[in-house]
């Protein structure tokens, strides 16, 4: 019965997550298929324009104008929507900041790594876990899979040079040093000393490698954006595309404990809104600040690609 489960489940990540079309653009399925000789990492695809953009509409506002001079507040935007030509814009991108459960994603790659090398045995129970773990933010799911992989199995990940999502010459980035409970002990993140930590720019990384395949392998990565698409959690980010956005397939993970509030998402209606939003924010009113962002980085999208708002 188990065995039947975990092929019905495989199948439903191939099924869920379309192929690659025979349309006219090569990029109505995720993970997007480009060619290495045309793929761009996302630290080379800075703009200045669109970088202007977001610092104006983000500087619009007064507490949020507060909040990134005191370095409280950091936002990752990348444009998709020409995969040839993604343009990337972040404040305080490259700032260390406690995330709560949103390195989670660095837990859910360090696991499919882990499978792809046959450290991790492929099961039902894994599948489970690590849909929970991210759709429903689950700890206890969470620090099952931590106790599986062990914390130098995922720090290893992390910063292998394929991934390089936590690096100190670049500001730190995803970081798992404790299990999601009360027990354990603390493997605090060299540079800041946190626990669950994480920056824009390397969530916005993790982002685009995956959209782009480029998590483990093309398979893999299939088989992650259907673990993160259906949010369980309506709130934050996800609050506000369920009415700007509702026909858009949302890839999202976030996190909060007390006043630390964070949210991300791969946001994929095809012709209208493709695009990465993060943000980590230190505020007891994060939560609202994260909803009322969303309108705000699609102005900046608009202004820069002519994005197509719902009527």
């Amino acid at each position: 019965m188990r065995k039947i489960f975990f092929s019905i489940l495989l199948i439903s990540f191939v099924l869920l997550i379309p192929h690659q079309t025979n349309s006219d653009s090569p990029y109505m399925g995720l993970p997007l298929t480009i060619p290495e000789q045309q793929w761009k990492p996302l630290e080379r695809t800075f703009n200045a324009d669109f970088q202007q953009r977001l610092e104006n509409k983000i500087a619009q506002n007064p507490l949020w104008r507060t909040l990134v001079s005191n370095h409280k507040m950091a936002v990752g935007l990348v444009d998709l929507s020409n995969p040839l030509d993604p343009k990337f814009a972040r404040v305080n991108g490259d700032r260390m900041m406690y995330a709560a459960s949103l390195p989670k994603i660095a837990v859910l790659l360090a696991a499919c790594q882990s499978m792809e090398e046959g450290i991790l045995k492929e099961t039902p129970a894994i599948f489970e876990d690590l849909v929970n773990m991210i759709r429903y933010s689950s700890n206890e799911a969470a620090t099952r899979l931590i106790d599986f992989l062990g914390f130098k199995k995922i720090e290893t990940v992390l910063r292998s040079p394929k991934y390089k999502l936590y690096d100190p010459k670049n500001g730190g980035g995803l970081w798992v040093g404790k299990r999601y409970a009360k027990s354990g002990e603390r493997h605090p993140d060299p540079m800041e000393g946190l626990s669950h930590a994480a920056t824009v720019d390397q969530v916005c990384r993790f982002y685009y490698l995956l959209a782009t395949g480029r998590l483990v392998n093309p398979e893999r990565s299939r088989e992650m954006l259907e673990i993160m698409s259906e949010p369980g959690l309506h709130h934050k980010f996800v609050h506000a595309l369920d009415s700007l956005a509702p026909n858009a397939r949302v890839f999202r993970k976030s996190g909060t404990w007390r006043a630390w509030h964070s949210d991300s998402a791969l946001v994929w209606e095809e012709g209208k809104r493709q695009y990465i939003l993060v943000a980590i924010i230190e505020d007891g009113e994060g939560g609202k600040i994260l909803q009322e962002l969303v309108p705000v980085a699609e102005e900046a999208l608009a202004h820069h690609n002519l994005l197509t708002h719902n009527p």
